[in-house]
């Protein structure tokens, strides 16, 4: 007989599936609304173009002309977008004119740029070219480097860089001819994690292999007991270089020239070079006592963003403060400026409000004096005034250090507070007005958060994640019940922490987490909590693959709105903003909630969701079933809420536990909304229901299904 089948909300994933008996457990980009599961909404991208880097942060406001700005920061440049363009807001730390600026190679992409000075700059920052005089002999024109942006690709010496161009010189090479400005971007930092070594890690006094980069001066062939480089200045007095895929040992460096040469060392095969390749240095670890192993890292390049009015206020992690300004008729045109008399190293920033104080987080101690930086340390700004710091009996800066934890990991702003956490605890900042301005509760306990933007707060309940779970605080500190718990941590990178995010979807009632599993550095996994579907009895949990670095809930666009980071992506080289030699990726940002579909670079693809019960069984006369009882499946009755386009139902059959359910499953059927039932003749222990699509423009909400099934004995 036909018999209804029902499962409760969410995913629980702490079971086996036959243990899930009645329970959904496992899916991916499905969400419960009214305890139904449906297929989550549509994205479309925002903007012609990527943009340059991995998008850290996000923050959208409006103006007081009411203007909707958002503003993303990657790992290398800070863009406002408004009206379907991105904007190049960067800060410029530094300008410098050359003249007998540039050297070329014929047949070679590499330009190297002299410096009459120390230049500062450091291998993948961003440089921007402008005001360009020819260069003899080169075959490039005015048009390759003006208003340009260039990642530089190595420092060959303190006073020369290179940069590498679309196409090979053409020409005859040139020396040291040609001028042009430079404006170097306010470095951020990497994309991901950079491996690093210190003081009792690495060898006292050693040499870091592949550090240095030249280029050679002229071409050399198989034979050749010396080669001329650029500049050797960087390089040790012997060694060994590494050009193309030949390694190569050296006696002597005196001049840019390393002699002495033993060609196609440790078992590579000696090769010609041309004129202009690169020459790595490739020597291994000379120090005092042997190398050492650890996992010390370079945190990755990091912004925390918010306004202060109509000005954006952009923070580098561990960096500099910057102010830009949303409101000229020409904001777009412009770029942040440093904020002069704030702190010059924070771990991130936020304001208060409404009462407007600036507030520093993992600051320094004694303002401007970047060695006094204490990650537990707390400053904040004067009120209604971003460039005072220095408490007084006239203003209500104020500084204050916390005690529990090693260093303060983020905070975010709530309904009445300010929710900060350390890698241990967290703590409540109110602001109570004079004398003392701020006061500092401490909470909780055992509960620090994992990274700088791993908490959200909606309607005064603030939702994080920690090393070890998931928490909430609610006037009170809780432990969030989660089914999904092993799967998520059992499989988590927890080295890339700063990549964790959350975000809020408000529109579904929805809290996110984006995190790497395992076998990833980015972030390529999410976890999602609905907090209205809820209960104490079933808290609803859902998982997938939705790979979001940043998330902005709807308030300001009516939508939420996200970034997703792919690291071998290159941006568009027709865009103003392309980056020339740019090796960290792009970043497309996105609508969602919006259509069906994929929409990336004009091009639709389909959204595949799905979701796949745990097994169940049939009792008889009464008796339970518990796997005692085979049982007869005659049709299935499939039942839709809503329906765009296919769906598909499996049915995964079982005689026992450990059985493999792909070599005995029913289907794919392909449903319509005209479908009235599936006819099958099958014969189990046990059954599991997937639903799934494949194909663009589908949508499914289940009801609830039927299923004609009956006992069938015990063999």
């Amino acid at each position: 007989m036909l018999q209804k089948v029902k499962f409760a909300p969410g995913f629980n994933k702490q079971v086996t599936s036959t243990g899930g008996e009645s329970q959904w457990v496992n899916g991916d980009n499905v969400r419960f609304r009214y305890g139904t599961p449906e297929k989550i909404g549509g994205w479309a991208q925002l903007g012609s173009v990527q943009i340059t880097g991995r998008a850290t942060a996000i923050h959208h406001f409006v103006n007081t002309s009411g203007i909707k700005y958002a503003v993303l920061g990657t790992n290398r440049i800070l863009y406002a977008y408004s009206g379907g363009i991105f904007y190049d807001i960067h800060p410029i730390k530094a300008t410098t004119t050359l003249t007998s600026a540039f050297s070329t190679t014929n047949g070679s992409k590499t330009v190297t740029l002299t410096f009459a000075s120390n230049h500062n700059i450091n291998k993948f920052d961003i440089i921007l070219l402008d005001s360009f005089t020819s260069i003899t002999n080169s075959g490039f024109a005015s048009g390759d480097f003006t208003d340009k942006k260039f990642m530089v690709t190595s420092i060959p010496t303190d006073t020369t860089l290179t940069i590498e161009m679309e196409s090979n010189e053409s020409g005859s090479g040139a020396s040291t001819s040609g001028g042009i400005r430079v404006k170097h971007y306010y470095p951020v930092g990497p994309a991901a994690e950079v491996a690093s070594t210190g003081w009792g890690l690495g060898s006292w006094g050693g040499q870091q292999q592949g550090q240095f980069t030249s280029t050679l001066s002229s071409s050399i062939n198989t034979s050749v007991t010396s080669l001329t480089m650029a500049s050797s200045t960087s390089f040790p007095s012997s060694g060994t270089v590494l050009i193309n895929n030949e390694l190569i040992t050296y006696t002597g460096n005196s001049g840019g020239t390393l002699t002495g040469l033993t060609r196609g060392a440790n078992g590579t095969t000696a090769a010609s070079h041309s004129s202009g390749a690169t020459v790595t240095d490739a020597s291994d670890f000379f120090a005092w006592n042997a190398a050492a192993s650890g996992d010390i890292v370079t945190a990755p390049g990091i912004w925390s963003l918010d306004n202060f009015g109509n000005k954006l206020i952009a923070t580098i992690s561990n960096g500099e403060t910057f102010q830009w300004d949303s409101n000229p008729t020409d904001a777009n045109s412009t770029r942040a400026t440093i904020v002069s008399s704030a702190p010059t190293a924070s771990a991130f920033s936020l304001v208060s409000t409404p009462d407007r104080h600036l507030v520093f987080f993992g600051t320094e101690t004694t303002v401007g004096t970047a060695s006094t930086q204490d990650p537990m340390f707390i400053r904040f700004s004067s009120q209604e005034d971003i460039n005072t710091y220095t408490p007084s009996a006239t203003n209500t800066a104020g500084t204050q250090r916390l005690a529990d934890g090693s260093k303060i990991v983020g905070a975010i702003r709530g309904r009445d507070a300010i929710y900060i956490w350390t890698d241990t605890a967290l703590f409540i900042m109110r602001f109570v007005g004079p004398p003392f301005t701020f006061s500092f509760q401490q909470v909780g306990t055992n509960c620090g958060l994992i990274g700088q933007n791993a908490a959200v707060e909606v309607d005064g309940t603030a939702y994080w994640m920690s090393d070890n779970g998931f928490f909430r605080y609610t006037g009170k500190l809780e432990s969030l019940p989660c089914l999904v718990e092993d799967h998520v941590f059992d499989d988590i990178n927890l080295t890339p922490k700063q990549h964790i995010n959350a975000g809020l979807n408000n529109l579904f009632g929805e809290v996110m987490w984006f995190y790497p599993n395992s076998g990833s550095g980015v972030v390529n996994r999410m976890v999602a909590y609905n907090y209205l579907d809820s209960s104490p009895e079933r808290p609803v949990w859902t998982t997938g693959t939705l790979a979001r670095t940043t998330w902005q809930d709807s308030a300001v666009f009516g939508k939420p709105h996200a970034t997703e980071y792919d690291p071998s992506a290159e941006t568009a080289d027709s865009d103003v903003n392309y980056v020339h030699g740019n090796t960290d990726g792009a970043t497309t940002y996105y609508e969602h909630e919006t259509g069906l579909n994929q929409i990336k670079a004009g091009q639709t693809s389909a959204i595949t969701a799905s979701i796949e019960s745990g097994d169940f069984d049939i009792g008889q006369q009464g008796l339970n079933g518990d796997g005692e009882f085979m049982m007869k499946i005659r049709r299935v009755i499939p039942d839709f809420l809503a329906q765009t386009g296919d769906a598909r139902i499996t049915l995964n059959l079982r005689d026992f536990p450990n059985d493999t359910q792909a070599s005995s499953s029913l289907g794919p059927f392909t449903v319509t909304s005209g479908t009235q039932k599936i006819d099958t003749r099958a014969r189990a222990r046990s059954i599991s229901l997937k639903i799934d699509n494949t194909s663009t423009s589908q949508f499914w909400k289940l009801g609830t299904f039927r299923i004609d099934y009956q006992p069938d004995g015990r063999r």
